[in-house]
């Protein structure tokens, strides 16, 4: 709690517009694949990140790492990422720390969103917009170091036992 003797107020936004980011980030180069909305994410928004990545014609294998979302373990995803030869590998129930992607989206919060007033919410979205244009110009030095493959690994696991 904070107290101070002089009233204060921030300002807010007021609404429930929401806008939603489903991303898949090239491990290697960094390259970032983006589909965005202003209602909901669901299996279809999924299959349209699946074909934008099969769009790339990639000739290496590829494997998109997936939280355990409902809406991404569906037969639609999974049966349309077969034919398209994507491989999904979803993750273990609370673990995004080991999704690359995440910290892309904690960078994105920090430089637009944090602390920050939009006056509408076209603002607000151009905002993100812009800030995710420039991951490969503005903020590749940044991003370069905080997207590496470096994750932490134990080699002795101790267990608490009571």
């Amino acid at each position: 709690m904070l107290w101070c003797f002089v009233r204060q107020f921030v300002r807010a936004p007021s609404g429930r517009q929401r806008f939603n980011v489903l991303g898949a980030l090239n491990a290697i180069t960094h390259e970032l694949v983006l589909v965005t909305n202003d209602t909901y994410i669901n299996a279809l928004s999924v299959c349209d990140l699946l074909h934008r990545i099969a769009a790339l014609g990639l000739t290496v294998p590829i494997t998109l790492v997936l939280d355990n979302a409902r809406y991404q373990k569906c037969h639609l995803v999974r049966d349309l990422a077969a034919t398209l030869n994507i491989e999904l590998l979803f993750l273990p129930t609370y673990s995004p720390n080991l999704n690359l992607i995440e910290r892309l989206w904690k960078f994105v919060k920090k430089k637009c969103l944090y602390s920050t007033y939009y006056e509408n919410f076209t603002v607000f979205t151009g905002a993100i917009s812009t800030c995710l244009s420039k991951t490969h110009t503005t903020y590749k030095t940044e991003l370069d170091s905080l997207l590496s493959l470096n994750f932490q690994t134990f080699e002795k696991s101790q267990f608490l036992t009571r």
